[in-house]
């Protein structure tokens, strides 16, 4: 089940990469916050599992990391090579497997990746082989849809349309995404979670109209004023419990103890 499981995957992967970078929309600055958290990065080893484009390890260089870009997808693999070239960024970039990753046991300071568990069967192998890797008292990251949300709903009616850009793919709630790490070892370190910007209704609206000729703005424009007082709403509402269930995005940070 695992190997066809992967061998789907990399294949939906394969066409996602081959579409130009810019129509796929940027990821926040999560991950950046929470990896900056863990505390001074320079000369650190940073790996990040199921790469993609790269962007927000990119940026890791910036702070001195060193930066691993591992991915399966050979698609993704020239992406992450042609943009280093362009970016004038030193990493090191690897065709891996998440399931057997190329490094020895504990050899890597911090784990992350963004949007990878959900498209796999058995993520507990995943996160056990990540273990290994991870240094004593280094840290993991997995971030992951949640699974109390509208586009969850939205997102199993086109899978069985098989209508779904990705294929198979599920979600997971905060308590199941803890749990995967602690059975693998890990010590929770902390939990955050952001919305999806812009909204998953946007997103959705724009798919629709693009079908009928209509070619709404990748991103809509700000309005100062109202702009304002809901970011001012989101920073207020993020620091209480209840925003886990409201999130689009949620993610684990948890560490490796000695």
């Amino acid at each position: 089940m695992m190997t066809r499981t992967k061998q789907h995957t990399q294949g939906v992967w394969e066409d996602f990469w081959e579409k130009p970078i810019d129509q796929v929309y940027a990821n926040s600055e999560r991950i950046i916050d929470q990896i900056r958290a863990t505390g001074d990065v320079r000369n650190k080893w940073i790996m990040e599992i199921g790469a993609g484009s790269g962007r927000d390890s990119f940026k890791l260089v910036d702070l001195g990391a060193r930066v691993i870009l591992l991915d399966y997808a050979e698609n993704s693999v020239r992406l992450l090579k042609e943009r280093a070239a362009t970016l004038d960024k030193k990493v090191y970039v690897v065709r891996g497997d998440a399931f057997h990753l190329p490094f020895k046991n504990e050899s890597i300071d911090i784990v992350f990746h963004q949007g990878l568990l959900e498209h796999f069967t058995n993520p507990e192998d995943i996160i056990k082989e990540n273990y290994y890797a991870t240094k004593n008292g280094g840290f993991h990251i997995s971030d992951v849809p949640q699974k109390y949300h509208l586009y969850t709903i939205v997102k199993h009616l086109l899978i069985r349309l098989n209508k779904w850009f990705a294929g198979w793919e599920t979600e997971f709630s905060i308590g199941q995404l803890k749990m995967l790490h602690m059975d693998a070892g890990f010590a929770i370190h902390s939990v955050y979670g952001d919305w999806m910007r812009p909204s998953f209704l946007y997103r959705a609206s724009r798919e629709v109209f693009k079908k009928i000729g209509i070619h709404l703005p990748q991103y809509p424009k700000r309005l100062p004023i109202l702009s304002g007082i809901r970011d001012a709403w989101f920073r207020f509402f993020k620091q209480q419990k209840i925003a886990l269930y409201t999130f689009m995005d949620i993610g684990v940070v948890a560490v490796k103890k000695d």
